[in-house]
């Protein structure tokens, strides 16, 4: 049972298994409409689905990216990717909402062990060549855009000619063969120094990350983009359901709405190395996030400009995570705080997914349609650009 020989190999199934894990994420948008003719679902029990899997990340990710350093990356994904496994083979058999939101909860304690350690992994298997760290972190930043594309293309017709409990059983058998895949090719983890896992550490190095100014710009920064992302992305096909769309044409709209957020992700990395100021690139992103919800939400008359939108606002929108990865190590208060504060990134970011969606589909359930949700996700786009401001800033001030 060795690990696999190629370094470049190894960060490269890491960002596989992230995929794996955000397969779990874009299954659920797809099967909403069949969810609501099954169980009854409503649409703010529907914005609870898509968000409840980051409830874990919103009060744990602090707490798992501590012990990630102590008890190490890959026992802590192992475990993750079990636990997944194991809330999607129990969401199959649900028959209630009630049922399938308690093991969302579930999926999403998996979900959070799974992804959270990655990075970490992936720099423990280049941290000798920091060229192909940075293309690895690069690819990593794309992983849920990916993972999302992937489940919104074949999850539709899949749930169409199978029904969701089977897609549900299948991504469970597919997270324990990752589990299998992470056992077989990544090697052990290192045996952690002596007093590693002491209280005093624990505490010393959450007071140092979170007494810092650089991991609170992270955090939040993420917290103003996933939401609004999960929220216009994650209700695409419902919009184009209730347009009359059939099942594969939103399987295709969606998949690629999610997948072109990998554009920005990956040419964050490449704009980064070429001396684009990181400040100025988050602006950017959250620029596009702004106007690309606004067209969206409001030419509903004009389909076409109406999805290109759609795609400016989720491609150009992944500047913004891009950098935030890229800046973690520039702007965290040391070296053995890397994985604390990507914890705390998680826990933000995951409060922004969890609260987007149903803030969201309350707005265009009290507003009578999805006209007037472009306010609330142009006030985060607002909030990010003065985050901008500040990361240059702060960037400026470290030098």
């Amino acid at each position: 049972m060795k690990p696999a020989d190629s370094p470049a190999a190894r960060a490269s199934l890491v960002v596989l298994l992230g995929v794996c894990a955000a397969l779990h994420v874009g299954k659920l948008p797809v099967a909403i409409p069949a969810l609501q003719q099954s169980l009854g679902l409503t649409l703010v029990q529907g914005g609870f689905l898509l968000s409840l899997l980051q409830l874990a990340g919103m009060t744990l990710g602090l707490l798992i990216g501590l012990l990630a350093d102590r008890m190490g990356p890959r026992r802590v994904m192992l475990a993750g990717l079990l636990l997944l496994g194991l809330g999607s083979a129990a969401g199959a058999l649900s028959g209630t909402v009630a049922a399938l939101l308690a093991t969302r909860v579930l999926e999403g304690v998996g979900f959070l062990l799974t992804v959270l350690p990655a990075p970490g992994l992936i720099r423990r298997q280049v941290v000798d060549n920091p060229a192909a760290l940075a293309r690895a972190l690069g690819w990593w930043g794309a992983y849920m855009p990916v993972g999302m594309a992937l489940a919104l293309l074949a999850g539709a017709p899949a749930v169409v000619l199978w029904g969701w409990p089977a897609v549900w059983a299948v991504l469970a058998l597919l997270a324990w063969l990752g589990a299998w895949a992470l056992w077989r090719w990544i090697g052990p983890d290192a045996a952690p120094a002596a007093g590693a896992g002491s209280t005093d550490t624990l505490g010393q190095c959450l007071r140092r990350t979170l007494r810092a100014p650089g991991p609170w710009l992270l955090a939040v920064g993420f917290l103003m983009y996933s939401g609004q992302w999960l929220a216009v992305v994650g209700f695409l096909p419902t919009i184009y359901h209730a347009a009359g769309f059939g099942a594969t044409a939103v399987g295709l709209l969606s998949a690629l709405a999610a997948g072109v957020n990998m554009v920005g992700n990956v040419s964050a990395g490449r704009l980064l190395a070429r001396g684009v100021p990181p400040g100025w690139l988050m602006a950017g992103g959250y620029v596009a996030m702004a106007l690309g919800a606004l067209l969206t939400f409001t030419m509903t008359g004009w389909p076409l400009l109406q999805y290109a939108s759609v795609l400016l606002f989720s491609a150009l929108g992944g500047w913004v995570p891009g950098t935030l990865f890229g800046l973690v190590v520039r702007l965290t208060p040391g070296e053995d705080t890397v994985s604390t504060t990507v914890g705390w990134m998680q826990q933000l970011s995951a409060m922004g997914q969890f609260l987007g969606p149903p803030l969201v589909a309350w707005a265009a359930t009290q507003w009578g349609g999805w006209q007037w949700t472009w306010v609330i996700t142009g006030t985060c786009s607002l909030v990010g650009i003065g985050l901008a401001w500040q990361v240059q800033s702060q960037l400026r001030r470290a030098r």
